[in-house]
């Protein structure tokens, strides 16, 4: 079993930055593939970024590429998703998600088992 929680979402100008954290918990979170995803009002949920918790790999969508970082602490057993250069419209609620995706599937959201409860993040323009 592997829960998840998220933290650090919140309102910011665009241009600005937030760290969202994701702490997991359970005998084998470490064998997964953290993902974040992220849904906006009326929109299907969308991948942003993965992180294979043992290698380390990541991908990232087009959108955020360049400006949002995926990373892990394993001292922490957390994951993080660090947004800079905020837009409007990476407003959404982000989540976080465990979960095997086969190769380099790491962006299809019914490969994850495991899923967060969501924080809001509003960019404000």
């Amino acid at each position: 079993q592997v829960q998840l929680e998220e933290s650090g979402g919140g309102l910011v100008q665009a241009g600005g930055s937030l760290r969202l954290s994701c702490a997991a918990s359970g005998r084998t979170f470490k064998s997964y593939t953290m993902g974040w995803f992220r849904q906006a009002p009326g929109k299907e949920r969308e991948f942003v970024a993965a992180i294979r918790w043992y290698t380390g790999y990541t991908n990232y969508a087009d959108s955020v590429k360049g400006r949002f970082t995926i990373s892990r602490d394993n001292a922490k057993n957390t994951v993080y998703l660090q947004m800079n250069s905020l837009k409007s419209e990476d407003t959404a609620v982000y989540y976080c998600a465990g979960g095997s995706p086969p190769g380099l599937q790491t962006f299809v959201v019914d490969t994850y088992d495991y899923w967060g409860q969501g924080t809001q993040v509003t960019v404000s323009s």
